[in-house]
């Protein structure tokens, strides 16, 4: 499992986007999105794309757990054993609460089911769904959901479940659903951004 790491401008990262490929992919997919966001954001970003751990049955690409048929009984291991590379990230310099979590599809699923258990400064799911018998704790980091409204993979119902379970739409979990399928486009980047600014600006923040 080769993680990939970009850090962008000469100062020190001092925040952290931590990206999850979805389904059938690798760390290399979503990596055009973190190098774009590091870039547009002003920050002093670490970007890095983790692996999921298993090989996708197809022979190329990984995936979280299995899918097709689901194989719910391996997620909770899936989501225990991300929990524990999430923790083990170097904080010295990069405390918990100065990063953010990106996931799409399976990884936003990853995503929400983990980062909803650690002091993050953020958790943007794209095209995610709830994990069966997910109960999101009370006190968790802030959440944005983006979906597409024609998606055939993830249907955007998955969004309106996983608002339910997260209160709401709300400051602390921010729904955009915009037009078209199962996919990342250009036009969320600058909703992205906006996310990423007001969860990572230098001033601390609690949740």
């Amino acid at each position: 499992m080769d993680d990939l790491l970009i850090q962008r401008g000469q100062e020190p990262a001092r925040t952290r986007l931590v990206l999850l490929h979805g389904w059938g992919a690798d760390a290399r997919d979503l990596m055009p999105l973190g190098e774009c966001l590091s870039q547009a954001s002003g920050l002093a970003i670490e970007c890095m794309a983790l692996n999921a751990p298993e090989l996708h049955p197809a022979g190329s690409g990984r995936q979280w757990y299995g899918l097709f048929p689901e194989q719910w009984a391996d997620a909770a291991q899936a989501v225990h054993e991300l929990k524990q590379r999430i923790e083990a990230l170097d904080q010295r310099q990069i405390p918990l609460s100065k990063t953010v979590l990106l996931g799409f599809s399976q990884g936003g699923a990853m995503a929400l089911n983990v980062g909803c258990q650690l002091p993050l400064a953020g958790i943007i799911a794209c095209s995610a769904y709830p994990h069966p018998h997910w109960q999101p704790q009370k006190s968790r980091p802030p959440v944005m959901l983006l979906h597409g409204r024609d998606d055939d993979v993830v249907p955007v119902e998955a969004q309106r479940r996983l608002a339910e379970q997260l209160g709401g739409d709300s400051e602390s979990c921010r729904l955009h659903t915009f037009d078209g399928g199962h996919t990342i486009p250009n036009d969320t980047v600058p909703l992205m951004l906006e996310a990423l600014r007001s969860w990572l600006n230098p001033v601390s923040q609690d949740f």
